[in-house]
């Protein structure tokens, strides 16, 4: 049987060992809001350890009052640091949460002079409040995520036994009282500390994973594909839909005079055109069209599964949305619009539909601008 010292140096210990491993890390991801709170979050959890340990020998003020402020404030910078990492610490709910963690600390200290039995179920019962928000770790899209927020609800449930057993026993649970029940308690929290910090740092590596897989398939400005991804993409609808025999559409397009534009209002005014173009378009799109910026103001809608009549709907009520330009761009512009519809088969060639859809984008310019024409397939 272990002592509760030792158990307790033990989890100190463990805490500081991420201060330490992340603190080797902390020039290079200094920018990063999520790690830099999860770090501050593991300072303070090893502070309050810390200062648990040491009841006795240093003054109850820090023993106690320093040592639960600063847990309660580590666990919710632990749980904020995971919500940046899924983009949920949004303002409405940032004040709830802090007001929540404030009025906590204020509790306890108006608990301070009741037993002891007491003060724990108050702790417990607010660790399970401020740990609740890691439910949408189990919404999450990654299996990661989701065995991450098993985990912590496991913590919430463990706080909840802790808190029941103080209230409506007589077994002792607090840290101080050597028993089966704390150690099994003890090292539970020892356990799962450092599969926290592990799934953390997993998650971390995953959220840059991604964004790296982002950057390489999108184009920074506009958010659509970038040529090589959308052509990747592109070639296996082709193929899939040279099996079953289906149409395939294909738009090309760019802004009139977009190059006037530029020269007139200037390179930052151009950039929000190509903007507002892809964001209104991207509302017309079906979950399987593919949207693609070739370059400058130049465009790409492959349409799989869409024939003549839907892509010539599509083609004019794109064109006829543009033609209202929003308040917040100094200027107009309008679109003309390359159609193309196949039925593909195996001499389909994605680069082939490219050259005639361009030939087409290239009439309707000669035609007037603001206008569609259509390639007839060959």
């Amino acid at each position: 049987m272990l002592d509760s010292t030792t158990i307790v140096i033990f989890l100190g210990i463990g805490y500081l060992f991420t201060f330490i491993v992340m603190s080797a890390y902390w020039h290079d991801l200094i920018k990063a809001l999520p790690v830099r709170t999860f770090f501050v979050a593991k300072l303070l959890q090893s502070i309050s350890w810390f200062c648990a340990v040491l009841r006795g020998d240093i003054s109850d003020f820090l023993s106690i009052t320093v040592a639960n402020s600063f847990m309660f404030i580590g666990a919710s910078l632990e749980i904020i640091s995971l919500l940046h990492l899924r983009n949920e610490w949004h303002a409405a709910f940032r004040k709830i949460y802090l007001s929540f963690l404030l009025l906590s600390i204020v509790g306890f200290q108006l608990l301070l002079h009741q037993n002891e039995d007491i003060r724990i179920a108050y702790c417990s019962i607010i660790l399970v409040f401020l740990l609740a928000p890691v439910y949408r770790l189990i919404k999450g899209p990654s299996s990661l995520m989701k065995v991450i927020g098993y985990i912590y609800l496991f913590v919430i449930a463990a706080n909840i036994f802790r808190g029941v057993t103080a209230l409506f026993t007589d077994i002792s649970a607090s840290f101080y009282t050597p028993g089966i029940y704390q150690l099994f308690y003890l090292l539970t929290i020892y356990l799962l500390t450092i599969l926290s910090i592990m799934g953390f740092l997993l998650m971390w590596k995953e959220k840059i994973n991604q964004d790296l897989i982002r950057y390489a398939s999108y184009d920074d400005l506009t958010g659509t594909l970038n040529r090589r991804t959308f052509t990747e993409h592109a070639k296996d609808f082709l193929t899939r839909s040279a099996k079953k025999r289906e149409a395939v559409s294909y738009l090309l397009f760019d802004i009139d005079s977009f190059k006037d534009i530029n020269d007139t209002y200037g390179h930052h005014i151009g950039d929000l055109v190509l903007k507002d173009v892809t964001n209104r378009i991207k509302q017309q799109l079906g979950e399987n069209d593919l949207f693609v910026r070739y370059g400058g103001d130049e465009f790409g809608i492959l349409l799989p599964g869409k024939n003549e009549a839907q892509s010539n709907e599509l083609a004019e009520r794109i064109k006829k949305l543009l033609e209202t330009v929003p308040s917040s761009l100094p200027v107009t512009y309008t679109i003309s619009i390359g159609v193309l519809t196949v039925v593909p088969d195996q001499h389909t060639h994605l680069e082939s539909m490219y050259t005639r859809c361009d030939q087409a984008l290239y009439t309707a310019k000669r035609n007037g601008r603001n206008s569609i024409f259509r390639s007839q397939a060959g």
